[in-house]
């Protein structure tokens, strides 16, 4: 799952682009944002594949989903966080509700400890740098959500919801063949359905 040299260099430029933005709205919109994903919810998806649902606790200046996590774990669903076990490697998701411990993971990203239980997703709401209209987005270069979003999607219907600032948009987003598209972007300023086209 390697991107070929002249993409791989082209999103290298894209994240500079998209990091700078991001921190911009990071900066003016924090607290506003994170509320504004906890009043959405998940109503705006239609008929849930099931009740797991992960998201990931913020790092840096990502969008903060806690309020929506603990929201959903307050309605009855299981929810969850990922956690990079190693390079090249589908995500381990472990259950989590926000106030609960955590431990620092790889890079210091924040994890639940080894002692929480190991759950599967139905639901993932995914961190990015930038996306477009057909729901593709521009990760970290890990590879680790496609990774990961291509194996649930090989055993059974999951739902993939890109989490950002609106400003995080971009017209077109390069990608590579192993790039998975998602099914919904969710901003502050509300749920996008992606468009269809390859």
């Amino acid at each position: 799952m390697t991107d070929t040299p002249e993409i791989a260099q082209c999103k290298k430029t894209a994240r500079k682009a998209a990091e700078t933005a991001r921190s911009s709205a990071h900066a003016a919109l924090k607290d506003i944002a994170a509320l504004s994903l906890a009043r959405n919810g998940l109503d705006f998806a239609g008929s849930l594949p099931g009740r797991t649902v992960s998201a990931f606790i913020p790092f840096g200046d990502e969008i903060d989903t806690r309020p929506l996590l603990a929201k959903l774990a307050s309605e009855g669903f299981t929810t969850c966080v990922p956690v990079v076990l190693k390079p090249a490697t589908p995500l381990e998701f472990r259950a989590w509700v926000p106030g609960e411990e955590t431990v620092p993971g790889r890079w210091n990203i924040p994890v639940p400890p080894e002692t929480a239980d190991v759950v599967v997703p139905d639901v993932l709401l995914v961190p990015l740098l930038a996306f477009d209209r057909l729901g593709y987005r521009l990760g970290y270069g890990g590879g680790f959500f496609d990774r990961t979003i291509e194996g649930l999607r090989a055993m059974k219907p999951i739902i993939a919801i890109g989490v950002a600032y609106s400003v995080q948009r971009v017209d077109e987003m390069v990608r590579g063949e192993h790039d998975q598209k998602l099914d919904w972007i969710l901003t502050e300023k509300g749920p996008m359905k992606v468009e269809q086209g390859s």
